[in-house]
């Protein structure tokens, strides 16, 4: 028993009888050492102090704080929250076109995406099965390749639906082509946040719309101008574009300033400032591309004229 005023030496006691760290326990102590920055340690220390929280609790409880899952360890490292495991059953559910699921509106949905869940089934590897999981390359590139497909068809619907209903393709590309192709951002963004790493999914908002912009454009436009036919220009039709690279530069500006007002805390109250600002977005563009503001594009040529 140690006294108020005695000195305990750590070393010697952790020399003494070593504790046994688990790896992820084992890294977070390793990063507060002197090796790395003051904001890292400071971090890693954090969760350090959350892991033995959560531990003593599951201790008090008469709980392990690891859980063996199908022969694996389970456990509430780097602040994970533990997830609902799907069973065989109910994956299969998900996942074949064979199988019909309960519920009303899940058999809606199912008889909807029917013939795409099909397509998808038999044409790409489940790497969830023992027998598939060494092709997950295979099923890597065929998902690719079927992203592809999927989004020219949508993009050539929403240029029809646009043309049709005598909308400009810009407002059409800034709404529903940009809310489509976001949806795979947004599920990303939204499991990440879920498991607690809030910077993974407010950097991958960034980086999405950074890889879309010089990826996304650079490869198709290089493509054209060095291939399909060398020392041709892509002309971009819309003199608006310019005020909508400054609204979207303004409105990532005022996104990052709302995080740091919100002290980098992603919570209800931001969710609403940042819809609001794609709202603000939305509706100057709309405006600007249907010459409110200033003259930038020609009206659009009728079917009769």
């Amino acid at each position: 028993m140690y006294t108020r005023g005695s000195v305990v030496m750590v070393d010697e006691m952790m020399n003494s009888s070593p504790p046994n760290y688990r790896f992820p326990e084992a890294g977070l102590r390793v990063m507060i050492t002197n090796h790395f920055g003051p904001k890292t340690r400071l971090r890693m220390a954090s969760r350090l102090i959350i892991n033995e929280q959560q531990r003593l609790m599951q201790a008090s409880n008469g709980v392990d704080s690891t859980l063996v899952v199908d022969g694996k360890a389970d456990t509430l490292e780097n602040g994970n929250v533990p997830e609902d495991k799907l069973t065989e059953d109910e994956e299969n559910e998900l996942s074949s076109p064979f199988v019909i699921p309960g519920g009303a509106m899940n058999r809606l949905k199912f008889i909807i995406s029917w013939p795409v869940l099909a397509l998808l089934y038999f044409t790409i590897p489940n790497c969830g099965k023992p027998r598939w999981e060494n092709f997950f390359m295979l099923s890597f590139f065929l998902s690719t390749l079927w992203i592809a497909v999927f989004s020219y068809f949508m993009v050539w619907m929403v240029t029809i639906i646009g043309y049709t209903l005598g909308i400009p393709d810009v407002i059409m590309g800034i709404t529903f082509l940009a809310a489509g192709t976001s949806v795979p951002d947004c599920i990303a963004s939204l499991i990440v946040a879920r498991q607690g790493l809030g910077d993974m999914a407010v950097s991958n908002t960034i980086g999405s719309n950074v890889f879309d912009i010089l990826v996304g454009l650079g490869i198709p436009w290089g493509i054209q101008t060095m291939a399909v036919n060398y020392g041709s220009v892509v002309k971009i039709n819309s003199r608006g574009l310019l005020y909508s690279v400054v609204l979207l530069l303004g409105s990532v500006a005022l996104t990052v300033l709302g995080i740091h007002v919100n002290r980098w805390k992603l919570d209800f109250k931001l969710g609403v400032y940042v819809l609001m600002l794609y709202g603000v977005f939305l509706c100057f563009s709309i405006l600007i591309e249907y010459n409110v503001f200033t003259f930038v594009n020609l009206p659009m040529c009728q079917g009769g004229l």
